[in-house]
């Protein structure tokens, strides 16, 4: 078959590996993002599946709208006979969505219809959940609202991180559009309408979701800073620095009582805080402007009085 790949970011890489690597199809074409200021320079560059294909003879195209009639008539000219699309930011309208013959297949990575919407992977890992996954499925006008071709589960170690997490979805995810192409060619997909009162939503993340809100639970704090690591990021205010920001990294729960963000304890692996219930550890963190350090060495150069009741937020 002849497919075009639609992907942006760095969870569609190891599909459009998969797509390139297969004997019996070829990728005409692929469309991405436009090219957009990075990093405090704010060079430039390409997203992460255009810096993928590097120097490979295969066309690109990246406009500012997808749905635009010039867009159209450029996705025509390649003559997909099948469409694929992963983490690419942009809905397909009708008239796109009709191009190829055999439609529009999306890789999404949640258990739909679970977590639709832009961050279903750090959302899972926020809310604690031991089991996501992902899905594959026929796109629709809507978002991630197409009928279901297949699932795969993933569990969620106790370790995972938003980032590993994204890891291993992406590597699943490959696999799991290796298996839907065949079918599709076979004339075997199934179609297995969603049950759209069982939807919940995963909003795209923003920086101000990394905030620490010491009266929450030990656990649902963990699991936050779990989740939103490396992006956004977790993070409070600097204890003794007002004004100045602390990134949270990595965090243990630990038995606590009193006032939460209050320091119950000033030494060991790291400052110990009292949260809405239990107490959290912070086992790494990053002074603002400085490298990540452990939380004894964050101790070692940073005096901080018990008796004080701090709060963070």
């Amino acid at each position: 078959m002849r497919i075009l790949f639609m992907g942006s970011a760095g969870f569609a890489c190891p599909c459009l590996e998969q797509l390139l690597a297969s004997s019996r199809d070829e990728v005409v074409g692929v469309v991405t993002q436009p090219d957009r200021p990075k990093g405090r320079n704010l060079e430039v560059s390409p997203c992460p599946v255009k810096a993928y294909l590097g120097s490979r003879a295969i066309p690109v195209l990246n406009p500012e709208k997808v749905n635009t009639p010039e867009s159209l008539a450029a996705i025509q000219l390649l003559r997909p006979d099948l469409i694929v699309v992963v983490a690419y930011g942009q809905l397909l309208k009708p008239a796109l969505l009709a191009i190829p013959p055999f439609g529009c297949v999306n890789v999404h990575g949640s258990l739909l219809p679970k977590y639709r919407g832009a961050a279903p992977i750090q959302w899972a890992v926020a809310n604690g959940d031991a089991v996501s996954g992902v899905t594959t499925m026929f796109m629709n006008e809507g978002m991630d609202t197409g009928d279901m071709i297949l699932k795969r589960e993933v569990v969620i170690e106790p370790g995972d991180t938003g980032g590993s997490f994204h890891d291993k979805l992406a590597m699943a995810g490959a696999s799991l559009l290796g298996e839907t192409v065949e079918l599709i060619r076979a004339g075997k997909a199934p179609r297995v309408p969603q049950d759209h009162s069982l939807s919940s939503v995963a909003p795209k993340l923003k920086k101000v979701d990394g905030r620490i809100d010491w009266a929450l639970p030990a656990t649902t704090i963990h699991n936050h800073v779990r989740a939103f690591h490396p992006r956004p990021g977790s993070f409070c205010d600097m204890p003794g620095a007002p004004g100045k920001i602390l990134k949270v990294l990595a965090t243990r729960v630990e038995v606590g009582n009193g006032v939460p963000g209050t320091v119950l304890e000033e030494k060991g692996e790291g400052l110990l805080i009292q949260t809405g219930l239990q107490a959290i550890r912070l086992l790494e963190v990053q002074p603002e402007g400085r490298k990540p350090m452990t939380g004894a060495a964050f101790l070692r150069g940073h005096a901080i009085s018990i008796r004080e009741k701090r709060d963070f937020n």
